[in-house]
């Protein structure tokens, strides 16, 4: 069990700069005098949404949550697992190619070069990327949840319980007892994943070549249950859409193989002091 003093004092820290945010910006009320109709922007949706119900009038705390959820939740998670992700294409490059093959198959030969044996442009490659063929991906949608299992986008979490309760161990928790579990540490235990726990396999998560999920409450990367994340599927189409893209057009390889390469324990996972990755156009995908 992880000190709750530890979490608390990350959440405390990231809502102390969002207050700060808050306090320099100009307050909702004054906002509205702005028109946000054309806007594209999500803040400017719920500001609009707003107007257009009074009974839902949104307050300055509630735009700050909002702000918060989709910065942490929306952003910082997936950016941090595909950082992971290219670590693991860059340590294990015969999986790399492997996705590169499949990314291929998966939108059809004819995207791969056109007459003068040059690669399509950018727009044309992400036109193919269409919902049956990202559904084709299935190694790499394998290859982004072995990613998530070893470094999950939040390493900790925590539950407060409602009553009290016997956790499956033993162990008695009284109603108001927090209880964190590490996620980072789950997802490298023998008994729950075996004795390769702490290797990169995407195939462990396939079947005859089909993506087989494990029990949310084993790979807990998104929660589980009523509590389970809302933005699971999207982030993984995000994360498959920006990784097909650039797995099509580079092969990637570390900039320097003896950097040991460390997390930086934060509210996500983040690689401390960054990635840096050499990308080489591809000529082919052998």
């Amino acid at each position: 069990m992880t000190p709750s003093s530890l979490v608390d004092t990350r959440c405390g820290t990231m809502l102390g700069h969002t207050n700060v945010m808050m306090a320099i910006t100009t307050p909702v009320n004054d906002l509205n005098r702005y028109d946000v109709r054309n806007k594209e922007d999500i803040l400017s949706r719920f500001i609009l949404a707003s107007n257009e119900d009074p009974d839902e009038r949104i307050t300055d705390k509630y735009l700050r949550d909002i702000i918060l959820n989709f910065l942490i939740a929306g952003k910082d998670t997936s950016a941090n697992t595909l950082s992971w992700f290219f670590y693991m294409l860059c340590k294990h490059p015969t999986i790399q190619e492997r996705i590169a093959l499949e990314i291929i198959e998966s939108v059809g030969d004819k995207v791969v070069s056109n007459e003068k044996g040059n690669y399509s442009s950018v727009d044309e490659f992400t036109a193919r990327l269409t919902e049956q063929s990202m559904d084709k991906m299935q190694y790499l949608h394998a290859a982004i949840t072995e990613t998530l299992r070893l470094y999950p986008a939040v390493p900790v979490d925590g539950k407060c319980a409602d009553e009290d309760d016997v956790l499956p161990d033993g162990l008695k928790v009284k109603k108001g007892d927090g209880v964190n579990y590490m996620m980072y540490a789950m997802g490298r235990m023998t008994y729950l994943w075996g004795e390769d726990a702490d290797e990169f396999k995407p195939d462990r998560w396939l079947a005859n070549g089909v993506f087989q999920p494990a029990s949310p409450f084993k790979f807990v990367a998104f929660n589980a249950g009523p509590r389970i994340c809302l933005g699971k599927e999207f982030a993984y189409r995000q994360m498959k859409i920006l990784a097909a893209t650039l797995i099509h057009f580079f092969r990637f390889r570390l900039e320097d193989e003896s950097r040991s390469i460390k997390y930086r324990t934060m509210f996500t996972l983040h690689i401390d002091g960054g990635l840096p990755v050499t990308a080489l156009r591809r000529i082919k995908c052998e």
